[in-house]
């Protein structure tokens, strides 16, 4: 009687067990916490996104909430970009011809690989063009992100650029997260400061980020101590422990553009607009992402959105020297 009743125990509990499923399955769980290595936990909450007191497409501020989330610390890096090719194979935007379909009137020559770089503008220049400060480069890629002369050797911790959206999309998805939403970016990125101008409060400091100090695009006079990209993790983090939220580079988010916050007040994790609705009312009919918290070339006098309500277009099918992003792992359903 007594094995007979220690053998209904035992296969009561397997069968508890299998029900409930192994403790691997259970840490895996959307309720649990838990981020990935190299990643920050983000407490979800309710913030204003965007603000009225800037460019018209940050407005108007909008009480958006948004579960928790993990997000990467640093930016993606050239070492794990290439660790990403390493494994994948995978050949960028920037590293194959542009399409004879797309550009039938380019020649052989003209349709070579390559991306955009920016170029200063010669000291004492009289007339500067807008957006001429950025040259179509054959070459350019993210190994050579100055064009084919220029490389990456001693530069693994710093962040990727030449990175098109066809890009990030394909290493995201080998490394199991996905991109931020322009609201998630935006919460985290202020660090918990839900109502301050800057990750860090109400002064901008040339000394917390990496931006350019001095006359924009004739004269950068170094102060923070980089001319170009810094290494990740060059500035304090912000109030969630997350480095190069400000500057630095430009970072992509999953959501398309359109100005302004107007549809989305009162909503939970909101992902903006389709592609069919995206706008850009510089270049009408071309749908483009969203990209967040400013570059290295951001100045007083240009740009100047190295805040976290700051937004920015960007073409998906273009790289450049200031843009790169960083990932974030979602939670399938609220977290107690």
């Amino acid at each position: 009687m007594k094995t007979f009743w220690l053998k209904s125990l035992i296969l009561s509990l397997l069968t508890i067990c299998l029900f409930l499923g192994s403790p691997t399955e259970a840490k895996a769980s959307p309720t649990d916490n838990t981020c990935p290595e190299g990643m920050v936990f983000i407490p979800g909450g309710t913030f204003n996104m965007g603000s009225d007191a800037h460019y018209p497409s940050e407005r108007s501020a909008q009480d958006i909430t948004v579960n928790s989330f993990c997000m990467d610390k640093y930016e993606i890096t050239n070492a794990k970009f290439a660790q990403f090719v390493k494994e994948t194979g995978y050949i960028t935007v920037a590293e194959r011809p542009l399409s004879k379909e797309q550009f039938p009137d380019l020649s052989d020559d003209g349709r070579k690989p390559g991306s955009l770089v920016f170029q200063m503008a010669e000291p004492g220049a009289k007339k500067i063009g807008y957006l001429s400060w950025w040259k179509w480069t054959p070459g350019a890629d993210w190994r050579h992100p100055l064009g084919p002369q220029s490389n990456i050797n001693g530069k693994e911790n710093y962040p990727v650029v030449q990175i098109a959206y066809e890009d990030v999309e394909a290493y995201a998805k080998w490394a199991g997260l996905s991109l931020p939403t322009e609201a998630q970016w935006e919460y985290a990125a202020r660090g918990g400061l839900n109502d301050a101008t800057y990750s860090w409060g109400e002064q901008y400091s040339e000394k917390k980020a990496n931006t350019w100090q001095g006359l924009f695009p004739v004269l950068n006079t170094k102060a923070d101590g980089y001319i170009g990209t810094a290494p990740v993790g060059a500035f304090k983090a912000n109030g969630y422990g997350l480095y190069d939220i400000t500057g630095n580079v430009w970072e992509w988010t999953s959501d398309w553009y359109r100005p302004g916050h107007n549809d989305q007040a009162h909503s939970l994790d909101p992902t903006g607009p389709s592609e069919k609705e995206s706008f850009d009312p510089r270049e009408p009919g071309v749908a483009k992402h969203v990209i967040k918290g400013g570059s290295y070339l951001c100045a007083p006098n240009y740009c100047s959105r190295y805040r976290p309500a700051a937004r920015e277009s960007q073409s998906p099918d273009t790289g450049t020297t200031h843009i790169g992003f960083r990932l974030v792992k979602s939670f399938k359903q609220p977290l107690g």
